[in-house]
């Protein structure tokens, strides 16, 4: 359900929507003009020489495929057969490229001999099981009771002392120099489920809320492995790359929904920590990437967010635009439509909701204009033009 609509930006949807509706359901808009206009919005949201917002929805998610198509979910075969992908791909690029001038997704399929070899991950090291459930990929819970969970970091700590011989796989060394001298670099790693997330998918989120308020230091010792694991794993993984902390590549992302179920004390000594580290290991410059994506009611959580310096923040529906630049001046927000809102087609509110979201932001810009979450099968690319055809029309900087 749309949130925060106010009467003349319903008004003005309207308008927009009858148009698009008398010419065929496409809706108007200069495609040359917009993706010249956008190219100029990309290279710096905030320039007083930008034109309009960001569409932030450029490379529509290839969960899109299906309903565009008119096929069957297969998430499955998506997730695990490249060329079939592929295939989709080019088909979905024919049609975008006629909608909105553009082809959005990559069509060509990887080169199975230039595929890195699977390292262990950080679940793998607090010994969460990954599996394949409901169309997606979940984390099992490896500790259910403080006891479980004490002897778990126990077994972590002892890995952490010799963390590269167990996160690399059998024939690395040789795996390596062959694709090395193919031109391929050793894979960084440089995004995580947030902690809360991540410590509920590993300990549950119930569990996680009592061992906070219940058992601080075991939650402080929690919080702390899970710091030097993550640390720990980009540190090696930037050694076999031949980095130093000189060369190595900067900015991290997290995608941490669950932070929502914290209060901003049980956050503050929590979750934030973690990031603090890590954002000044490997984002010490303002201009380097801080970026998290939280597609839940975390806007209790702002505040005490705010001392993180983000440049990129991707939150749920119902946290206003507002709110986020009052506490985030320097992130672009990228949102803030709300998923299904344009997954079924909201025609009226899909407008609507941009230009709730400009009038908040224009006067500071750095909009990206996108789903606040994740793009949901159902999102068509005739929406996306609409929304494109309302930033051409409504979302002028100058």
């Amino acid at each position: 359900m749309s949130v925060y609509l106010q009467p003349h930006q319903l008004s003005q949807a309207e308008k927009l929507v009858q148009e698009t509706q008398a010419n065929g359901g496409l809706a108007p808009v200069d495609l040359d003009q917009f993706w010249a206009d956008d190219e100029m919005a990309d290279g710096d949201p905030f320039s007083p020489d930008c034109p309009q917002p960001k569409l932030g929805l450029a490379n529509m998610a290839r969960e899109c495929l299906f309903a565009e198509l008119g096929l069957e979910e297969d998430w499955y075969r998506i997730y695990h057969d490249n060329q079939y992908e592929c295939e989709l791909s080019k088909r979905y690029n024919d049609v975008a490229e006629r909608i909105v001038g553009r082809r959005l997704l990559n069509e060509i399929p990887g080169d199975p001999t230039r595929i890195w070899p699977k390292i262990r991950m950080l679940h793998d090291i607090f010994e969460a099981e990954n599996v394949w459930q409901g169309d997606s990929y979940w984390i099992l819970h490896s500790a259910e009771s403080p006891r479980e969970l004490s002897n778990l970091l126990d077994r972590v700590e002892k890995r952490l002392e010799n963390l590269r011989d167990f996160i690399l796989p059998e024939g690395w060394g040789e795996e390596k120099a062959r694709l090395v001298a193919l031109g391929e670099q050793v894979p960084a790693y440089r995004g995580q489920r947030g902690p809360v997330t991540f410590a509920t998918s590993v300990y549950g989120p119930e569990n996680l809320i009592f061992l906070i308020h219940d058992d601080k230091p075991l939650a402080a010792r929690f919080r702390d492995l899970i710091l030097q694991s993550i640390l720990g794993l980009a540190r090696v993984l930037d050694e076999e790359a031949g980095l130093t902390p000189d060369t190595s590549e900067r900015g991290f992302g997290w995608a941490d929904d669950n932070c929502a179920l914290l209060n901003e004390e049980m956050y503050a000594f929590f979750g934030y920590p973690i990031l603090e580290a890590v954002f000044a290991r490997y984002s010490p410059s303002p201009r380097d990437r801080r970026a998290q994506h939280s597609d839940s009611g975390m806007a209790h959580l702002l505040p005490v967010l705010s001392g993180l310096n983000f440049n990129s923040l991707n939150l749920g529906p119902t946290v206003r635009a507002d709110e986020i630049r009052k506490y985030h001046p320097n992130a672009v927000i990228e949102g803030q439509l709300a998923p299904f809102t344009f997954s079924r087609n909201e025609e009226v509110n899909i407008v609507a909701e941009f230009l709730r979201d400009f009038e908040m932001t224009k006067d500071t810009r750095g909009l990206s204009f996108m789903t606040a979450g994740s793009i949901n099968n159902g999102s068509r690319l005739t929406g996306m033009r609409l929304i494109m055809a309302a930033i051409q029309r409504y979302g002028r900087y100058r």
